[in-house]
């Protein structure tokens, strides 16, 4: 008997689950208004220095991989219940990056979950005549991976740009399988964020240019973690909070998070002891041989020596 595609996706989320992932959904791997967005946002120079924004693959998924028909998104909660500290002296870094690289967890994840897609699909002569095919990403390519998601029903796009889920507000990642498998997409996720705005409200240097639209020039995230100048524009500088890698600010008062933030049953995303609450003095003066041991195995390893040290200073002047 032929299995059916209701059979196949039931497959997918069974194994995505079983692997760890906090949610699935599927899509058809097909560009939709974000492509347009996108291009308005980058006609608006909001990307700053990010030029692999620009990536014309990111507007159109097929470019991305030759034949490909369906994407399975998947989430995974990262969410520990430790709050940041209010010493004047301590820096802040971004929840994200307490723990282990994300990228490493989740592509371990996909590239298991990937493998079983394949044989899966090549055990079941009767779905499709040609060799199954998945590629899989972590925010490592030119996919626009929100809007995906949310066609996937994981969860809706925020006004401050996250994905937000009704099971764990919008502390989780997100990862991507692209197959030519033609499977049956689940039903896209709607808008619950009504007429909230208190990501817009909180941002300290107003880098939510419009709900839903974030402008990397003014964000602290982005200059924390991407400016590579020697010197913080004084409009970040003067508005830091002590964070020093990375900004939670407009997810920390989300009511979705407050409300149904769930720890997270991944270990590797348990904070490494040296992620959390460190001394600006510290990471002022922190060498290379600290950097280096510091952030083996972190997604904080982006951020160089000399960022940290800058950052750090910033974050240490005293304000007005």
């Amino acid at each position: 008997m032929a299995i059916s595609k209701i059979e196949i996706k039931q497959a997918i989320a069974a194994k995505a689950l079983e692997l760890g992932f906090s949610k699935v959904g599927i899509a058809k791997a097909e560009s939709g208004i974000e492509a347009e967005r996108l291009q308005t946002w980058l006609d608006l120079g909001y990307q700053a220095d990010m030029d692999w924004m620009t990536n014309p693959k990111r507007q159109d998924i097929t470019e991305v991989m030759s034949g490909v028909k369906s994407v399975i998104c998947v989430a995974l909660n990262y969410y520990t219940p430790h709050q940041h500290s209010r010493d004047r002296q301590v820096g802040k870094i971004s929840r994200y990056g307490w723990g282990r690289d994300y990228h490493k967890v989740l592509s371990k994840k996909l590239k298991a979950l990937s493998n079983w897609l394949i044989e899966f699909g090549n055990s079941q002569p009767d779905i499709q005549d040609e060799k199954i095919q998945a590629r899989y990403y972590v925010d490592t390519g030119p996919i626009a991976e929100k809007a995906f998601a949310q066609r996937a029903g994981i969860g809706w796009i925020g006004k401050h740009s996250n994905v937000i889920s009704r099971d764990y507000g919008s502390w989780f990642f997100l990862g991507e399988v692209l197959t030519n498998l033609d499977l049956e997409p689940d039903q896209p996720h709607t808008d619950h964020c009504g007429t909230c705005t208190r990501c817009i409200d909180a941002c300290p240097t107003g880098a939510i240019a419009s709900p839903f639209v974030v402008d990397a020039n003014r964000c602290i995230a982005f200059h924390t973690i991407e400016n590579k100048a020697e010197q913080l524009p004084e409009a970040i500088a003067s508005n830091l909070q002590n964070w020093v890698a990375g900004c939670d600010i407009c997810q920390d008062v989300c009511p979705w998070n407050q409300r149904f933030a769930q720890e997270t049953l991944e270990a590797d995303f348990h904070p490494f002891s040296q992620n959390v609450d460190p001394l600006l003095t510290d990471l002022a003066n922190i060498s290379e041989e600290d950097w280096d041991q510091r952030f083996t195995g972190s997604a904080l390893r982006r951020i160089k020596r000399d960022r940290w040290q800058r950052n750090a200073k910033a974050a240490a002047e005293p304000k007005n």
